[in-house]
């Protein structure tokens, strides 16, 4: 035995060393890999069996679809490809099929061969809030990343997202042993139930302890915890998120909110472990490696080899985060395996989208937010009062009308990795939504307020400057209709969701403030 896994430990950091030397010698956005995080786990005796990322390929051999986008003007669908064998996912061919509307992600295709995809979740012990009790699909362009210097989209979760594959191939069911890893966005989380990715119950209910073994990331503490703050690296096992053997607290499972994150949790008979570390520098930590936790239900497991992202198992839609990649294997991978697609990992060059902070959108500068439709060109974002309108600001514009519109660009209240605006004449008070109108509200420190204040930057939906997509509605961008603004999706019940003009509506340019 411990031979075995010596060599697929050699083998292992040789496929890592393979895939390093091929791409310094290859260097360029849109390389092949000579081996990928699947090929590596193949080495170490432990394939993948489930294989999911809207940015690259987990195969060095890979040349199909990674993900399907659908826009909202006329429903159609396209998948989204690489740009060569083993690379970079093909960001502009999306980026052409969504100019001027949105889109949202509508599969997470699996790499493995195995069908194992993602689409839309369905009702389960709870409801989602998109038609017939489904949950939301996330919006396509939420997350902009770069991977090896070439632009990629991440999967935005916010609250009532999620997907899911509940008749799966290959994924372990009962105390089969498995292993698992996400890279996340470490700054992007919340206190809900549950963001989740991993193995889950087939009919999308709770059916017990020890029916479900997911990588759990976020700052939950109903349940269990680790140290400091959160957020926290956990299992979740159903009806229990562990950071140890406890029920509770465990301290040897610290905070941890690396930009990126790789997230791994692995299981067999009575054994099981969380690790995790920076997915652009440096190796992987253990948090835990041990026995079942110290509670009835957890040993033996009974795993039910659904897979979800994004929810708990029981479909609790509360959760918010961004994912990247994720593999589920077949077996319990090695320290050295996963040391090893830890390497590749770093290797592939993640970093943060210029578009992700809108460019000139610099937190703690002072901006001017000018519309870009025809009829409106001298209107900038501004308030009077509570109430947020389009104002005609000119050099000859009162001292008071040019500081309300002008705005304090500040980290994202929900998310550092978006925006926040707050007012540059009434401090503490932002621009948050409210029944999708916005207002000029005082920061109240509330979860819910934090989150209806925080916009994710992306290219202008025209073409121009910058759109800002609400970060708890993600569909939905703020927009100028009839000169007050809203958070308005591209089409929809509501007179302010109108399609006409949506794109130039919702596409500002950055300008330099009316009052610095």
């Amino acid at each position: 035995m411990a031979s075995r896994f010596r060599n697929a430990a050699a083998l292992a950091v040789a496929a890592a060393g393979m895939l390093v030397t091929g791409m310094l010698a290859n260097a360029g956005p849109a390389r092949a890999a000579v081996s990928q995080s699947c090929d590596i786990y193949a080495s170490g005796g432990t394939p993948c069996v489930a294989a999911h990322s809207t940015t690259r390929a987990l195969y060095g051999a890979y040349n199909g679809s990674l993900y399907q986008v659908r826009r909202s003007s006329d429903n159609a669908t396209r998948d989204i490809g690489v740009l060569a064998a083993g690379g970079v996912a093909n960001a502009a061919a999306q980026d052409s099929f969504c100019a001027g509307t949105s889109c949202v992600i509508t599969v997470i295709y699996d790499q493995s061969g195995r069908g194992n995809h993602l689409t839309q979740a369905p009702p389960g012990g709870f409801s989602g809030p998109a038609a017939g009790g489904y949950d939301n699909l996330a919006n396509a362009t939420a997350a902009p990343v770069t991977v090896g210097g070439s632009k990629a989209y991440g999967v935005f979760v916010s609250p009532g997202t999620g997907y899911r594959d509940n008749s799966t191939n290959g994924i372990a069911r009962g105390d089969q042993p498995e292993g698992m890893y996400a890279i996340l966005d470490g700054t992007h989380y919340n206190g809900g139930c549950c963001f989740d990715y991993g193995n889950a119950e087939t009919n999308s209910r709770d059916n017990g302890n020890g029916t479900m073994e997911a990588i759990y990331f976020g700052n939950i503490k109903v349940w269990g915890y680790g140290a400091g703050n959160g957020p926290w690296i956990m299992a979740d096992l159903e009806n229990g998120l562990f950071s140890g053997v406890n029920q509770r607290y465990n301290a040897g499972d610290p905070s941890i909110s690396h930009r990126f994150l790789h997230a791994v949790i692995k299981g067999e008979p009575n054994h099981w472990a969380i690790r995790g570390g920076n997915a652009q520098s440096g190796g992987l930590s253990t948090f835990y490696n041990g026995v079942r936790p110290n509670v009835a239900g957890y040993n033996p497991m009974k795993k039910e080899g659904a897979i979800i992202l994004g929810i708990g198992g029981d479909n609790s839609i509360g959760a918010a985060g961004t994912f990247y990649e994720g593999v589920m294997t077949s077996g319990y991978p090695s320290d050295a395996t996963e040391n090893a697609v830890q390497a590749s990992v770093v290797a592939a060059g993640y970093r943060t989208s210029g578009s992700s902070t809108g460019g000139t959108l610099t937190p703690g500068s002072t901006v001017s937010l000018r519309a870009t439709t025809a009829c409106c060109t001298t209107r900038y974002i501004s308030h009077s009062g509570s109430s947020v309108v389009t104002s005609v600001v000119s050099s000859a514009s009162a001292a008071a009308d040019k500081a309300n519109a002008s705005w304090i660009v500040r980290n994202g209240l929900a998310n550092s990795s978006c925006v926040s605006f707050e007012s540059r004449n009434t401090s503490g008070s932002f621009l948050r939504h409210q029944n999708y109108r916005l207002y000029l509200h005082a920061n109240d420190g509330s979860a819910l307020f934090a989150s209806d204040a925080t916009f994710c930057p992306q290219a202008g939906q025209n073409g121009q400057g910058t759109s800002l997509a609400s970060a708890n509605y993600p569909s939905r961008y703020i927009r100028h209709y009839a000169n007050e603004v809203y958070i308005a999706s591209n089409g929809g019940a509501n007179t302010f969701d109108a399609a006409a003009s949506w794109a130039d509506d919702v596409s500002w340019v950055v300008s330099t403030p009316w009052t610095p």
